[in-house]
């Protein structure tokens, strides 16, 4: 049975998250202890609320090492929402712009659409090859709830992990919807709040551990 710890660092559906991860079958704990985050087979970084004050939450546990130090043994990680977005170099809202963990290039910015937040069920364009969306139609819708996003995701050169696969959707504009970055992986949807499709989801990276 893989075991799965959903990083507590005061953000995120952690409760929803946990029950959505031990559906799959794994042993899974809430726990801000570095050395369980460490020790485990998978780590969840949720988050919801304002990139900044995630990235608040996350320093004050020492999570930005701990993800660091998984990503540097091929440790899987699996960001959700905020919790995806602070991967990124650095997030700007309202003018404002606060240091992300920095494991992808790129600035979570403003959706630009007439209607904010993007709330509500979306498809998704997974590429070729991906293991999340693995065994899951092209029309499979999942749940966003956000107004920021990585627009772009662009890169010079391949990231050390190889290079990334990125899942688009829409909304006023297309922004990245997944990533998948050999142990590190991240959705900007909810998958714990996207019913059978979100499950599958789960199970997929879960059996990738």
């Amino acid at each position: 049975m893989a075991s799965v710890v959903i990083l507590d660092y005061g953000s995120g559906n952690l409760r929803s998250a946990e029950r959505a991860v031990r559906r799959t079958g794994a042993d899974v704990e809430v726990t801000s202890d570095p050395h369980a985050a460490l020790e485990a087979d998978g780590l969840v970084v949720p988050g919801v609320g304002a990139f900044a004050a995630c990235m608040r939450g996350l320093l004050s546990v020492g999570g930005d090492r701990i993800i660091g130090k998984r990503l540097a043994g091929s440790r899987p990680v699996l960001g959700i929402c905020v919790g995806m977005q602070i991967l990124f170099e650095r997030g700007v809202e309202h003018g404002v712009a606060a240091e992300g963990v920095g494991e992808w290039p790129g600035t979570v910015e403003r959706l630009e659409a007439d209607v904010l937040p993007h709330m509500g069920w979306n498809t998704v364009r997974p590429p070729a090859g991906s293991t999340l969306f693995a065994g899951l139609d092209a029309d499979t819708r999942f749940y966003f709830v956000h107004s920021y996003a990585a627009r772009r995701f662009t890169l010079d050169s391949e990231l050390p992990s190889g290079h990334p696969l990125i899942t688009r959707a829409h909304h006023g504009e297309d922004f990245v919807a997944a990533v998948e970055n050999g142990p590190l992986c991240a959705t900007q949807f909810h998958p714990e709040k996207s019913g059978d499709a979100g499950a599958q989801l789960l199970r997929n990276w879960v059996r990738s551990l």
